[in-house]
């Protein structure tokens, strides 16, 4: 076998394991506040754009509608967020968090120091390491056209 083929060696297995392990910190901590990191996710993005479009949050996060849809579905059976149809146009659904899911935010916001912690990054290592990963990501999206 060739050194380039060796699992360490690999980006896309360096990165698979940090994403795993990345998960796993947040586990426990999203378990205080009843919900798992793919609804983490759709909660960070409407704390940002409450009452998106479902199609805008799942370009946000990369998902397609197939894979959110039973998210929603579950944030909205646990109360966290209400789906509507648009005013403008009844096809487009949006997203609005319900008070209890603008609550969860600072819970959220009381948790992060303790992630912060596990990763025993730096500040400085931290943005790198995002900036970096953004780079890439943009990188592998154009070279496979996606958007």
């Amino acid at each position: 076998m060739t050194d380039v083929l060796r699992l360490d060696d690999q980006l896309c297995f360096a990165l698979h394991a940090a994403s795993r392990a990345m998960t796993g910190a947040y586990q426990p901590l999203l378990e205080e506040l009843g919900i798992t990191y793919p609804q983490y996710l759709v909660l960070m993005a409407l704390w940002e754009e409450d009452g998106a479009r479902v199609s805008r949050i799942g370009e946000r996060l990369y998902l397609d509608s197939a894979t959110l849809t039973p998210l929603l579905k579950r944030l909205e059976s646990r109360g966290l967020v209400e789906r509507r149809r648009s005013r403008v146009d009844e096809r487009v659904v949006e997203i609005f968090l319900t008070p209890e899911g603008k609550r969860i935010e600072q819970r959220a916001l009381e948790l992060f120091p303790q992630l912060v912690c596990k990763t025993r990054l730096s500040l400085g290592e931290m943005v790198r390491l995002r900036e970096a990963l953004r780079k890439l990501t943009r990188a592998l999206h154009e070279a496979t056209g996606q958007e």
